[in-house]
C-alpha cells in the first residue's frame, strides 16, 4: 500500500503559483521538470503573451483542479543574468511611455490616456496600457504601428484597462487617508461591489463616502460585508417596536458588530441597549394572549356563582 501511494505521489504534477508583479494575480504552472523548486525563487514561463519572468509564491503539496486545456509548463529557473536583463528593460519603460504619450498627442488621440509601458524580462515584448474616456471603440492602429517602428526588437501591443486598474498602476494616497491604496498594496483581484454593501453596513450613500479615487465604489466596502450580514441575522430591524427595562420604544439605529440598538422611548428619549436587554413587543403580546387563553379561573379562586352555588 505504501509503495502504491509513493507511485501515485510521483505521478502527480508539481504545481506552483507564479506572480509577475508584486500585487498581480497568481497563475499556476506545472513545474514537474524542475526539482526542489521553492517559494521565493524566480522562473521563466511561457504564457499566452510570450515568455515572462515571475516569482514563485506557492508550491502545492496537492495539485489543484487543472484549468481547461491543462497547465502550462515552467520553462526553467531564472538565472542572475535574467534578473539583470529584466532590470535593464524596466529602466527603459519610462522612456517608452513618454514616447507613446507624445505620439498619441501628435495623432490627436485626446480621448485616451496612456498609463504605463511594460517590457517583458528580455525586451522581446512591449505592452502599453491605456484607458479610454468614452465607450466608443478607439482606432489605435497608427499608434501601434509607429511604436513598432520605434521599438523594432519588441512585439508591441496596446491593452485597454479599466478605472480600477488605472488606480492600481498609478498608486497614491487612498480616499481614507492611507499612504497607498489597497489595490496598490495587496489586492490581487477586484471583487464585485454594490450599493447594497454600503447600506448593509450603515454607511452614508454620499458619493464622497463610498467612492474611491478611481471613481468607482470603494474596494473596502466588501471587507466586512459578510460579518455585517451575519450579525444582522440575530438582530431586530429598524422601526421594530420592542420592550426595554424602561418601557416600550422603537428601534431607530443599529450597531450590528457590537449588538447594540438605539431605542426611542416616548417618555425618556433615545437610549442604547444590548440585544439581550430587549424583547420584541409583538412576541411579548403573543405570549400574554397565549397565557390568558390557557388561564384557569379556579386557580385564582374565581367562580361563576349565583346564591353561593355554582351555576350549571
Amino acid at each position: 500500500m505504501c509503495i502504491t501511494y509513493g507511485i501515485i505521489r510521483r505521478m502527480q504534477p508539481t504545481i506552483i503559483g507564479v506572480r509577475f508583479n508584486p500585487t498581480g494575480k497568481i497563475y499556476h504552472f506545472n513545474c514537474s521538470t524542475i526539482p526542489d523548486i521553492r517559494v521565493g525563487e524566480y522562473v521563466i514561463v511561457d504564457t499566452a503573451r510570450g515568455k515572462h519572468l515571475g516569482e514563485v509564491t506557492q508550491v502545492f503539496t496537492e495539485p489543484p483542479p487543472p484549468p481547461e486545456g491543462g497547465w502550462k509548463n515552467v520553462e526553467r529557473r531564472a538565472t542572475p543574468r535574467d534578473l539583470i536583463l529584466r532590470q535593464t528593460w524596466e529602466e527603459r519603460q519610462t522612456e517608452a511611455l513618454t514616447a507613446c504619450r507624445a505620439r498619441a498627442a501628435e495623432l490627436g488621440l485626446n480621448n485616451i490616456k496612456v498609463i504605463a509601458a511594460e517590457f517583458n524580462y528580455d525586451g522581446s515584448r512591449l505592452a502599453f496600457f491605456f484607458s479610454a474616456e468614452t465607450e466608443d471603440k478607439v482606432e489605435l492602429k497608427s499608434l501601434r504601428k509607429d511604436m513598432q517602428k520605434l521599438y523594432t526588437q519588441a512585439q508591441v501591443e496596446l491593452r485597454q484597462i479599466g478605472p480600477r486598474d488605472v488606480a492600481k498602476i498609478l498608486g497614491g494616497m487612498g480616499a481614507c487617508g492611507l499612504e497607498s491604496r489597497c489595490c496598490s498594496r495587496f489586492l490581487t483581484d477586484f471583487s464585485p461591489i454594490s450599493i447594497k454593501m454600503a447600506k448593509e453596513q450603515g454607511i452614508s450613500l454620499t458619493p464622497s463616502e463610498i467612492t474611491g479615487m478611481c471613481g468607482r465604489l470603494r474596494c473596502c466596502l466588501v471587507y466586512e460585508f459578510e460579518q455585517y450580514v451575519e450579525a444582522r441575522k440575530n438582530l431586530p430591524k429598524r422601526g421594530k417596536m420592542v420592550v426595554t427595562p424602561q418601557g416600550e420604544g422603537k428601534i431607530v439605529d443599529i450597531q450590528p458588530l457590537s449588538g447594540l440598538l438605539l431605542v426611542e422611548i416616548p417618555t425618556i428619549g433615545s437610549r442604547w441597549y444590548s440585544v439581550n436587554d430587549l424583547q420584541p413587543k409583538e412576541e411579548l403580546a403573543a405570549l400574554q394572549r397565549k397565557a390568558n387563553l390557557h388561564h384557569d379561573p379556579l386557580e385564582d379562586g374565581e367562580c361563576n356563582c349565583q346564591n353561593g352555588e355554582p351555576q350549571t
